[in-house]
């Protein structure tokens, strides 16, 4: 009997590396076999990581879903954008920008308030938490780069502080 039960793993072993062989070449992640009492289940490990980051990496659709204020507080022309002053506050983050702690609040800041170094100058939403964005150090807010529910990318300019 246990001839037969060596004979029997080494069928099994075969009809493993098959269905692994059937999951490489087909874009299934799990097969299940059963013959009798024998069940066989083969499954491939899926890395979900890449997709959100292929997903958040996409601007074409970002272009259409920012607000109109958004739009048209960013310049096309290159030379106005070189010509702004002031210090860039980026986005540490991809996420969405949030100018204010809830829809029915006032907005963090505006252009010409003045700021401390740490006051919060907006939040971006990464993962389904709130991280605030705050001012590196005091200065004066010269514009507000970014719209209220915007998606941004890692290294984005959300704010310029004047001196």
């Amino acid at each position: 009997m246990s001839d037969d039960k060596h004979k029997n793993d080494a069928i099994d072993a075969g009809l493993i590396r098959s269905l692994a062989d059937i999951l490489n070449d087909t874009d299934l992640t799990e097969i299940e076999v059963e013959r009798g009492d024998l069940k066989i289940k083969v499954k491939r490990e899926v890395t979900v990581a890449a997709a959100p980051i292929h997903y958040a990496a996409a601007p074409a659709p970002v272009a259409h879903a920012a607000p109109a204020a958004a739009q048209a507080s960013m310049p096309s022309d290159p030379a106005t954008i070189v010509s702004r002053k002031g210090e860039e506050v980026k986005s540490p983050m991809v996420g969405t920008a949030y100018l204010q702690p809830s829809p029915e609040a006032p907005a963090f800041i505006k252009p010409g308030d003045k700021v401390k170094k740490g006051q919060t100058l907006l939040i971006v939403e990464a993962m389904k938490t709130m991280n605030p964005i705050q001012a590196p150090r005091d200065g004066v807010v010269s514009e507000i780069l970014v719209g209220d529910a915007q998606p941004v990318e890692y290294g984005e300019a959300l704010v310029l502080l004047e001196a």
